[in-house]
């Protein structure tokens, strides 16, 4: 998909986003709906004359352009944390960056408080690399600050040329008034995201999708074919499927990995303010190519969104194990909405999205069904190495009363052998007898040995 969330020089799609184009015309026909019409108007009008006065009126002649975009970004932050307005620049870079390949310093921010929050840094990037972390505040860009900024001008000045430098400021301490100050000098690199990575772990079969792309689908299925050859099958123990820091992407091919997994049954429903606007999708038959192995999925407090319907649908239909921690709670759908030629695009909103079972993520988060907390470098001991989540975020969309708390978010380590968690998910499907060191958060489902059920769970509203 935020808040609103932004990748580096590379547009603003992230999370679960569903791409339509058109409009939708309604007929007024109640005196109630007249009424309300007439007092949108007069609201209109006034808006209408606060514009012409500031630009007839104001000590300097304003930049008109920029005065209606500032209104357009202030009406849609009103709205949520994750709705906003892209100019035709950043519309494009958006969709260059689903595609995989862009440029810049690979983090997807957001804003909290005046300050650019990070979501994650992207694996293997100038920002990953330099040990940047998700949940810190970057408060000073080139040492001038962010308060005062929007996001789309916080961003801007991350951009750059290619192979030139920017220094980021940023606050990271364990509590909100106790926070040490670091500079990060990074060098601007063109990014090209290997979505899905793979290798055989002896006899596990060990796939990480770092964002959700247009190459998800294709990358996943090849890495699966992969090391189902690789590995023999009498020695297949089965799949981890990792997402840690994985902050999310496209709605289409989260459904494609779960399909790769399940063979029937739904995958993800989404629900907007009208009845008749819910979407189910569902498991095509014949897709599923993991043969019944047994999966573990692993999350943390940086696996948002798309990241979160994957291992939502799985742990419903019982298909996986869950494993780490919990996940950040982006359960909204945000359609992107083209406003013609040269006027860029609105993101927008437009529905929750539910697990096969009827339990919305939103603010909430998947609950691991093995929690498994992974272990602190040294050089991040004492400081804030948790992630508050969605429900954290200014004027997010609530989930009643039963909201997540903070999760774990750290850089997966490079050595795997210093990996906690991917430990525990190889000991896992090995059969492995594991100490108390980890603890259920949920009961935990079994790794299955068959296909999913017939049907999921029925949703409710």
């Amino acid at each position: 998909m935020m808040r609103k969330f932004i990748p580096v020089l590379a547009g603003v799609v992230i999370g679960a986003s569903a791409v339509t184009i058109g409009a939708q015309t309604r007929l007024f026909t109640s005196g109630a709906a007249i009424a309300a019409a007439s007092d949108t108007y007069r609201n209109l009008n006034l808006f209408g004359d606060v514009f012409e006065k500031v630009r007839t009126d104001y000590v300097e002649k304003p930049d008109e352009q920029k005065l209606i975009e500032a209104a357009v970004n202030g009406m849609l932050a009103s709205l949520d944390p994750h709705s906003s307005y892209m100019d035709s620049k950043s519309f494009a870079d958006m969709r260059v960056q689903t595609k995989g390949e862009f440029g810049g310093l690979g983090i997807e921010v957001t804003q909290e408080d005046g300050f650019v929050k990070v979501v994650t840094p992207i694996d293997d990037t100038p920002a990953s690399r330099a040990g940047i972390l998700s949940g810190d505040l970057i408060s000073a860009i080139d040492d001038e600050s962010v308060q005062g900024l929007t996001l789309n001008q916080a961003v801007e000045k991350m951009r750059g040329l290619v192979n030139t430098s920017v220094k980021l400021t940023v606050l990271r301490g364990p509590t909100k008034d106790n926070k040490e100050s670091k500079d990060f000098k990074l060098t601007r690199a063109v990014i090209q995201i290997k979505s899905v990575k793979f290798e055989a772990k002896d006899d596990v079969g060990y796939i990480r999708i770092t964002q959700f792309n247009e190459q998800v689908d294709e990358g996943l299925r090849k890495a699966m074919k992969t090391l189902m050859t690789d590995i023999p099958a009498d020695k297949f123990k089965g799949f981890v499927l990792d997402l840690r820091n994985n902050p999310g992407g496209l709605l289409d091919q989260s459904i494609a990995v779960v399909n790769a997994f399940v063979d029937r049954g739904e995958i993800v429903s989404t629900r907007g303010r009208n009845a008749e606007e819910t979407q189910r999708y569902n498991a095509r038959p014949g897709n599923d190519l993991s043969k019944g192995k047994p999966m573990v999925v692993l999350i943390n407090g940086g696996s948002a969104s798309a990241s979160e319907i994957v291992a939502g649908a799985l742990q419903d239909h019982k298909r996986a194990t869950i494993m780490g921690t919990r996940s950040f709670g982006k359960g909204s759908v945000q359609t992107i909405l083209p406003l013609g030629p040269n006027n860029g695009a609105l993101r927008l909103t437009t529905a929750r999205y539910y697990t096969p079972s009827g339990r919305s993520i939103q603010a909430k988060g998947i609950s691991p069904d093995v929690l498994v907390m992974a272990d602190v470098p040294d050089e991040f001991k004492g400081k804030d190495i948790e992630t508050k989540g969605e429900a954290s975020l200014k004027g997010h969309l609530t989930n009643g009363t039963d909201e997540g708390s903070g999760s774990q978010a750290l850089p997966i380590p490079v050595d795997a052998a210093k990996d906690k968690q991917l430990s525990a998910a190889l000991d896992q499907l090995r059969g492995v007898k594991r100490a108390a060191a980890t603890t259920a958060e949920t009961p935990a489902a079994a790794p299955a040995t068959t296909a999913p059920a017939d049907a999921p769970a029925k949703s409710s509203n």
